[in-house]
């Protein structure tokens, strides 16, 4: 039988130029085909180009989007999200206290694990500010920037959570190298992301990557970038070892 998925989502799967049928039978049960179905207990509801069911499918998703935006007070459009969790979830009145300060060395030269405990208590705190497992936060800062707070990326992302001056700007981080603005900030715009992409975790971390309008721009799909793609990929590896206890 040239059935090719009984889940609408598989549509997605066919041949672009491909016609894509919609048939129901006695039970109510639904099937999805690329060719017509033989027997008169199959009863046709329509016939579409799959083409023009993929691009209706990602319009509805842009228009989630934009609602779920909306219904955030940030507009319709998702040009980009702004500093929600800083109205949302205020922060808190005390500065989180970094652990006992390390010998003056460099960042990249203290020991991952050092490094991770000089700011294990920022990271908590902020975590719980922020409804966000300390987990989840280890595993995005040991991927960015591996806990070296001084750290800049070839493209300006700077500090523990490599923080664009942009977003860094958006969330009110005026120095991206202090380590407790950083963990807020980078926190407060995850916390944004997950709410934005209905707590799936993976399309949160891809927009941490990419930003949130190339999730949005594919479908909210990962985007096509080797670079984002392996980032999910090691965000997800950091985060199942910490779940472990490494």
């Amino acid at each position: 039988m040239p059935i090719l998925a009984i889940a609408a989502s598989a549509l997605l799967l066919a041949d672009a130029r491909a016609d894509v049928f919609k048939y129901v039978d006695g039970k109510g049960n639904t099937y999805f085909t690329d060719a017509p179905l033989a027997g008169s207990k199959y009863r046709l509801a329509w016939k579409r180009e799959s083409e023009r069911l993929a691009s209706e499918k990602r319009e509805r998703l842009v228009s989630e989007n934009r609602q779920r935006l909306a219904k955030l007070g940030l507009g319709s459009s998702p040009a980009g999200v702004s500093a929600l969790s800083l109205r949302a979830v205020p922060a808190p009145r005390f500065a989180p206290p970094l652990a006992p300060a390390l010998p003056p060395a460099s960042a990249t030269d203290q020991s991952l694990a050092a490094r991770r405990a000089r700011f294990e208590r920022v990271i908590n705190a902020y975590a719980q500010v922020y409804g966000l497992s300390p987990q989840l936060l280890h595993a995005v800062i040991r991927t960015e920037s591996a806990y070296n707070h001084e750290a800049v990326s070839r493209a300006g992302a700077e500090g523990l959570m490599q923080l664009m001056p942009g977003t860094a700007a958006r969330y009110g981080v005026k120095d991206s190298f202090n380590p407790v603005e950083n963990v807020r900030g980078g926190a407060a715009y995850l916390r944004d992301l997950l709410n934005l992409f209905g707590q799936d975790l993976t399309l949160a971390l891809a927009g941490y990557n990419a930003g949130e309008n190339a999730v949005i721009r594919n479908g909210n799909q990962i985007p096509p970038y080797p670079e984002t793609q392996n980032y999910v990929r090691q965000v997800l590896q950091h985060l199942a070892a910490e779940r472990v206890g490494g």
